[in-house]
C-alpha cells in the first residue's frame, strides 16, 4: 500500500454518516492520544489532520479521502476527556455509536492507545463493543519513541495480554520516528483486498 493522495473531505457533527460506496477505516481513541499524528504519519502529510495540545477538540467525524476514492480514513471524536459537560460526552457517544451501527462502508477500526500507559476502562469498553458488534479492529500503541527498545517490547507484550481476550492484535507505532508505518500500510492493503474480494 502506498498513499499518494490524501485530502480532507468533510466533517459531520450530527447523528448521520456520509453515504459512500468506498471502504472506510476509522481511527478511534482517547482525547490527545495521538490520532491526528497517526493519520498524518500513515498519509505522509504533516498537517492533514490537525493535532492539538488541548484534548477534546475533535468533536466531529472527520472524513479524509485517500488515493482519490480508494478509501476513507474517518477520524472519530476522542473520548475520556474530563473537562467537558455530561451533555457533550453523551453527544459524542451518540455520534460515534451511530457511526458504528449505521456506516455500511466501515471495514476496520484502528484503536489508538498510548504505549506508555495501561489501557483505560474506556479503551477496554470500546474493544469489547467492537467485538460484540463484529467490527474488525486493531490496537495501535503510539508514542513508542518515548520508550527504550526493551521498554517498548515489554509494554507491547503487556498490551497484547490485555487485548488478546477480545481478539485484537497490537501494533507498535510512533509518528515521530515513523515506527510501524509500513506495517500499518500493509494491514490497510490487506483490509482493502479482503473487502474487494467480499464484494
Amino acid at each position: 500500500m502506498k498513499i499518494t493522495d490524501a485530502v480532507y473531505e468533510t466533517s459531520i457533527t450530527t447523528k448521520r454518516v456520509m453515504p459512500t460506496a468506498i471502504p472506510e477505516i476509522a481511527i478511534a481513541g482517547k482525547s490527545n492520544v495521538g490520532k491526528s499524528s497517526f493519520i498524518n504519519m500513515i498519509t505522509s502529510r504533516k498537517k492533514l489532520a490537525r493535532s492539538s495540545a488541548e484534548p477534546g477538540r475533535t468533536r466531529m467525524l472527520n472524513y479524509f479521502n485517500i488515493n482519490k476514492g480508494e478509501f476513507y480514513l474517518v477520524d472519530l471524536p476522542g473520548y475520556g476527556y474530563a473537562k467537558v459537560t455530561e451533555n457533550e460526552k453523551e453527544a459524542w457517544k451518540e455520534i460515534v455509536e451511530y457511526y458504528f451501527t449505521h456506516s455500511t462502508a466501515l471495514k476496520h477500526v484502528f484503536l489508538i492507545v498510548d504505549i506508555r500507559h495501561d489501557p483505560s476502562p474506556m479503551d477496554i469498553q470500546l474493544a469489547e463493543y467492537l467485538l460484540y458488534y463484529k467490527i474488525p479492529f486493531t490496537v495501535v500503541a503510539t508514542k513508542a519513541d518515548k520508550l527504550s527498545r526493551m521498554q517498548r517490547l515489554a509494554a507491547a507484550r503487556s498490551l497484547q495480554s490485555v487485548f488478546s481476550p477480545v481478539g485484537a492484535e497490537v501494533f507498535v507505532a510512533s509518528s515521530a520516528e515513523n515506527i510501524g508505518k509500513e506495517e500499518v500500510l500493509s494491514l490497510i492493503s490487506n483490509i482493502l483486498s479482503e473487502s474487494a474480494s467480499n464484494n
